[in-house]
């Protein structure tokens, strides 16, 4: 079992930064890929970022390619979203996952409950 919790959404004007957190509870943190998704008022859940579990590999949404670094450090059991040059469409909820390398959300196993992230023009 792995538990999730994110933290540093909020307000933030576009052109601004922020970083977001994801604090997992358990010992095997290090033996699953972390994945950013997002989900906008009315639209699915897509894809941002992924952090392989050796760490060889991350992988990012071309909307966010450039902009976004996701890390991760397993002494912490916590990985990041450092998010940059923020844009009005990068509003969203934002949820961290656990599971297996990809892009696909159904194919993650735990889930944070999210934290809201609002970009204004």
């Amino acid at each position: 079992q792995v538990q999730l919790v994110e933290s540093g959404g909020g307000l933030v004007q576009a052109g601004g930064s922020l970083r977001l957190s994801c604090a997992a509870s358990g010992r095997t943190f290090s033996s699953y890929a972390m994945g950013w998704f997002r989900q906008a008022p009315g639209k699915e859940r897509e894809f941002v970022a992924a952090f392989a579990r050796s760490g060889f590999g991350r992988h990012y949404a071309d909307s966010v390619k450039g902009r976004f670094t996701i890390s991760r450090d397993n002494a912490k059991n916590t990985v990041y979203l450092q998010m940059n040059s923020l844009k009005p469409e990068d509003t969203a909820v934002y949820y961290c996952a656990a599971g297996p390398y990809g892009s696909n959300p159904d194919r993650y196993d735990y889930w944070g409950r999210g934290t809201q992230v609002t970009v204004s023009s």
